[in-house]
């Protein structure tokens, strides 16, 4: 549990550069090189965490599924479809997140 709060604490700290680039602006018509390290960070950081947990999930997802379908194995149909959609649900999820690292790097 300290490590996941010192991991938040760490992508929280990263992503300030992504949320004030204003501050660190060194130059008039553009982000200082501060402003830029801390998007990138903040996007490879975000990208990692959506991915991570993702994986997480869906492993705690597919687990599940078979744990139900060893039990049940009559209702295999009935379990495998939705723990398709929901895999789907969460992989759009990640997708989602590298949209975002994307536009950040935009910014760069």
């Amino acid at each position: 549990m300290k490590r996941l709060f010192s991991f938040i604490g760490l992508a929280a700290l990263a992503s300030f550069g992504a949320f004030v680039p204003d501050a660190f602006a060194a130059t008039e018509g553009g982000m200082g090189d501060l402003a830029k390290m801390g998007i990138g960070i903040a996007a490879g950081i975000g990208i990692g965490i959506a991915v991570g947990v993702a994986g997480i999930g869906q492993g705690i997802a597919t687990a599940s599924a078979v744990d139900g379908i060893a039990r049940n194995p009559g209702a295999a149909a009935k379990i495998q479809t939705p723990m398709i959609i929901g895999l789907a649900l969460i992989e759009s999820l990640v997708i989602y997140a590298l949209l975002i690292a994307f536009l950040l790097q935009g910014k760069i």
